[in-house]
């Protein structure tokens, strides 16, 4: 593995590996015939097919004096002179969202969420639509991104890129001083993009440890912007977290090439921008679900059920030396966590993960008119959905869908059956997604360790049941499976372990305690 002609070929031995495994688990690694026949034919973003776009009102960031021109799914509202921007990814072109924000008097603050409109060009049932809902989500390998929609669709025509025009479904909040939604609506509109930035600039920026993004000094007013923002987020996450939702830190590792060879783990990590946009998209989901409710629509709802586990994750607690409630208690819980990250910010990510792992999967389940579906415990909220990220997600196209159809006040285009049948569904394949960039990542760990054979390493153990103990190793943080020496351990202890064996192809490493 460390001669040059293997190393020039590590990239393309993890791309083979990583469409297998999308076959292994009913994913599709490419696209059919008949939806690039549909492609073809799509030649230009989404337009307002009625008369031209009316203009915004000169004061009102999307407000309801806004004129408007009618069109299928709902009035139309000119906002593209707005402040728009989009943060994600350094290299991401598939931008869903853009945000902005208006300061009103008595200190509150207008934010406006918009989402791109990607079921205007993708119709319900057609050859591109059956793609992604076989695969319900883009799939982010180490080696190759699998999207869910064309590339052509998702970086470009429904992508809120710069400088374009596009269509979106926009959801407005007022956020008051105290970090409570004062108020909320949802409407289609026009919008333009005046700034593409990234999530490590700007957050570096905010967090004053860099200078302002290029794009930051350039546009007039966006500096402003993006503090009047940062501190709308500041204020919803605060209130969050009082309610008792969670703040979890896990690290997030990506393997990183130099060209086609493979060089080594990064690990990411949040900062402030980061922060702003999961604020906002955690509010707007929730204000979306709330909407439908209201409409008296049915709706796909993502949920986090109370932990099974919660004994063990009062084990973990009383190892720490501290004490929680019997009963699952999601403030409780959070107000542990916050305490044990100021104690022990290096280990904290370990924590998390242990939390995550015992308090089970998320999932998707369908709320109809006069029922009411379980929460969301990691986030202590009772209303939320998944409708920021049509681009990429799914069950994100059907609740724009689902919203389009309220807005114009004609009846859900899913039938009941048919929503608890997706629900199944898009839960199952988001797990097989998960579980091919899983395979891949530990192939190419596996890649990474293999000149490291019978070297020791500490660890935490990230999973023990009867299918077998998983245990992260530290440095590099990478997972495999503890095969001797496993009695006794649970989710949460810490270990050491020393590396016996590797198989890159099928993403074996092996551990003995």
């Amino acid at each position: 593995m460390s001669s040059k002609p293997a190393q020039q070929k590590q990239k393309a031995h993890l791309q083979t590996i990583a469409r297998r495994t999308m076959l292994e688990r009913g994913l599709q690694p490419d696209f059919s015939p008949q939806a690039l026949a549909e492609l073809a034919h799509i030649t230009a973003p989404a337009v307002a097919p009625a008369a031209p776009v009316a203009p915004a009102a000169p004061v009102a960031a999307g407000g309801g004096d806004a004129p408007s021109s009618a069109v299928a799914g709902g009035p139309l509202r000119d906002l593209r002179r707005l402040l728009w921007a989009s943060i994600d990814n350094d290299d991401s072109r598939d931008l869903d969202q853009l945000t902005v924000a208006e300061q009103l008097p008595g200190g509150a603050v207008k934010v406006l969420v918009a989402v791109a409109d990607v079921d205007a060009l993708v119709a319900k049932g057609s050859a591109i639509d059956r793609h992604a809902r076989q695969n319900t989500t883009s799939v982010y390998t180490a080696a190759e991104i699998f999207p869910m929609l064309p590339t052509r669709l998702s970086t470009d025509l429904s992508s809120l890129g710069e400088g374009e025009d596009r269509l979106a479904v926009v959801v407005e909040m007022v956020v008051d001083k105290d970090g409570s939604l004062k108020g909320s609506d949802l409407y289609r509109g026009s919008v333009r993009n005046q700034a593409k930035l990234a999530y490590n600039g700007v957050g570096a920026w905010l967090e004053g440890k860099g200078p302002a993004p290029q794009k930051v000094s350039e546009v007039a007013g966006l500096d402003a912007q993006l503090r009047l923002q940062d501190d709308a987020a500041q204020r919803l996450r605060a209130v969050r977290h009082e309610r008792g939702a969670l703040g979890l830190a896990t690290i997030q590792a990506r393997a990183v090439f130099d060209r086609d060879a493979l060089t080594g783990v990064e690990v990411e990590t949040k900062n402030r921008a980061k922060e702003l946009i999961e604020d906002f998209m955690i509010a707007a989901n929730g204000v979306t679900a709330e909407f439908l409710e209201a409409k008296g629509s049915p709706s796909l709802r993502r949920v986090v059920r109370t932990p099974k586990r919660w004994p063990r994750i009062v084990e973990l607690a009383a190892g720490l030396g501290e004490k929680l409630p019997a009963e699952p208690d999601a403030p409780a819980l959070a107000a542990f966590l916050e305490r044990q990250q100021r104690r022990d910010p290096l280990r904290f990510p370990d924590l998390s993960l242990a939390v995550i792992k015992l308090m089970g999967a998320g999932e998707y389940v369908v709320e109809q008119p006069g029922q009411t579906a379980p929460g969301h415990f990691g986030l202590a909220v009772r209303d939320y959905t998944h409708s920021t990220a049509p681009n990429r997600r799914y069950p994100d196209i059907i609740t724009q869908r689902l919203l389009k159809a309220a807005l114009a006040g004609r009846s859900s285009p899913y039938p009941i059956a048919e929503l608890g049948e997706l629900a199944i569904h898009c839960t199952e394949k988001e797990d097989d997604a998960q579980k091919v960039e899983r395979r891949v990542q530990k192939s190419a760990a596996a890649m990474l360790l293999s000149s490291r054979i019978g070297q020791s390493f500490d660890g935490i153990v990230t999973g023990a049941s009867d299918k077998g103990t998983w245990v992260r190793i530290l440095d590099p943080p990478v997972e495999g499976r503890v095969v001797h020496g496993f009695d006794g351990l649970d989710v949460g202890d810490k270990t050491r372990v020393k590396l016996i064996e590797v198989d890159v192809d099928r993403g074996y490493i092996d551990f003995a305690r």
